[in-house]
């Protein structure tokens, strides 16, 4: 028998404690792996929640539903859209707290309505240290970090995730599409179903860490450092180019850096 983990033990407990709970649920490894301990700890005081919203990748709507499914979790998806409130839609530097605070609000209604006690999300403490002003709408609405409380890093996600054979251990980030706009450009369906395709594109090639940002007409692809040499060979960025201007961009550029997390944030100098 192998040994128990001590922090996948701890994390159970804090689960089990709360008696009951709806998971902010996106299909990525640290809300499924927060899904699957309480699937195990709570049974059916226990559903997912997925906000469906233009923010959100069809492709990751569709791999959340399945992922609930082989969880054995029950499954609620909610149809939310920021663009309806014109503050979110002028995409301002607190864009994360508003739309974090609209989809969890939508979380904790289902909570109640299910007379759930608690609502908890994905957080890890590697994301406490990172710029994430959607954190706030957690405070203020009671939302627990079962990740945080049991002191789980990124790192223990994914090894935790192993140990418990869920696939998405080695899954990618995928943040929401408001990520790839400036700060300051409108957020539109149109734009962001752009970005989607484009990094669809991308990501049917084999690319890895795959973000298209834009400004303006110009995207700007972000791609795994390793991967960034593969991108600039001319049969494929010519691909690439053609690929991307028929979807509406302009100009077609490759970030020599690669992929960065939180890359829009640089010009906030944190």
């Amino acid at each position: 028998m192998a040994a128990t983990d001590p922090k996948l033990e701890k994390l159970r407990s804090i689960i089990r404690s709360t008696g009951s709970a709806a998971v902010a649920f996106s299909g990525g490894s640290d809300s499924t792996l927060v899904a699957r301990v309480a699937r195990d700890e709570l049974g059916e005081r226990a559903v997912a929640v997925t906000i469906d919203s233009p923010l959100f990748t069809r492709s990751e709507l569709k791999d959340a539903k399945t992922l609930a499914k082989t969880l054995g979790i029950k499954h609620i998806v909610v149809r939310s859209d920021p663009l309806d409130n014109p503050a979110f839609n002028r995409n301002p530097p607190d864009r994360c707290y508003m739309c974090k605070l609209i989809g969890f609000k939508e979380v904790r209604r289902v909570a109640d309505d299910l007379s759930l006690e608690h609502v908890l999300d994905g957080s890890n403490s590697d994301d406490e240290k990172a710029y994430r002003p959607g954190s706030r709408a957690k405070e203020e609405l009671g939302v627990r970090s079962p990740l945080v409380e049991a002191g789980l890093t990124k790192e223990d996600v994914v090894r935790i995730s192993k140990r418990l054979r869920l696939p998405t251990h080695g899954k990618d980030p995928s943040p929401c599409l408001a990520t790839r706009v400036p700060y300051g450009d409108p957020l539109t369906v149109e734009l962001l179903r752009r970005i989607e395709k484009a990094e669809e594109q991308l990501a049917r090639r084999g690319f890895r860490q795959v973000r298209v940002r834009t400004h303006g007409g110009t995207a700007r692809i972000e791609v795994s450092k390793d991967q960034v040499r593969r991108l600039l060979q001319p049969s494929v960025g010519d691909e690439t180019v053609r690929r991307l201007k028929s979807l509406g961009f302009t100009y077609v550029t490759v970030d020599l850096e690669g992929y960065r997390s939180g890359s829009m944030d640089e010009v906030l100098g944190r």
